[in-house]
C-alpha cells in the first residue's frame, strides 16, 4: 500500500483501525490490540488493552503466540485491519460456527481460499505448546504452521472478508 493500512481512511469516517475496533466492540467481549506503533496504541479507546508488541516483529504468527502467551484457555478471535468491509454479520457468523466446537481452529474461507487472519484460535495449553514449539524452532509463517492443526474452514461473504493489500483494491466492495 506505500502507507501503513491501519491510518488510512475508512469511507465511514476514522481509520480503518478505529473502524475495525468499533466493530469488534459492538462483540462485548474483551479486546487486545497488539502493535508495534505507538499511533495504532493511542487510537485504542478503553476498555481496549492496547499492548506494543516487542521485537523482534516477525509475523502474525508470532504475535497470535504472544496473545495466546497472554491469554491463556480463552478462545481468540484474530482479526486484521485490511478489511474493510468487514461486518457485524461476518464476525457474528464466525463465532456461531464456531459455538459447537470451541476448542477447534475456526478460519475465515472466501470461497477460494482461506483468509486465516480473521479466524478463531483457541489458546488451550496443547494448541499453546504446539505453537510455542513452532516459533522455537524458527517458523514464522502462519500458513505453515495451521498445515500442522485440524481447523474448520467458514465459509464467509467473500466481499465482507477481502483483504485489501493494494491502492486500487482500496475501494468498497461492489454490491452483487
Amino acid at each position: 500500500m506505500g502507507r501503513d493500512k491501519a491510518l488510512l481512511p475508512h469511507p465511514e469516517g476514522s481509520t480503518w483501525l478505529e473502524r475495525t475496533l468499533l466493530l469488534l466492540g459492538q462483540l462485548e467481549a474483551p479486546i487486545t490490540l497488539l502493535s508495534r506503533h505507538p499511533a495504532h496504541l493511542a487510537l485504542a479507546p478503553a476498555p481496549i488493552t492496547a499492548l506494543a508488541e516487542p521485537p523482534p516483529w516477525e509475523g502474525p504468527l508470532l504475535a497470535l503466540h504472544r496473545l495466546m502467551q497472554r491469554h491463556p484457555g480463552e478462545r481468540l478471535l484474530l482479526c486484521p485491519v485490511d478489511m474493510p468491509d468487514l461486518s457485524l454479520e461476518v464476525l457474528q457468523t464466525l463465532l456461531a460456527a464456531a459455538a459447537a466446537s470451541p476448542t477447534r481452529l475456526h478460519l475465515a474461507h472466501d470461497g477460494e481460499r482461506l483468509q486465516p487472519l480473521l479466524g478463531l484460535y483457541p489458546s488451550s495449553a496443547a494448541i499453546r505448546a504446539h505453537l510455542a514449539g513452532t516459533v522455537e524452532r524458527g517458523e514464522r509463517r502462519l500458513q505453515s504452521w495451521l498445515a500442522t492443526l485440524p481447523a474448520r474452514a467458514v465459509p464467509l461473504d467473500p466481499r465482507a472478508i477481502r483483504n485489501v493489500n493494494r491502492p486500487e483494491a482500496d475501494q468498497p466492495a461492489a454490491a452483487p
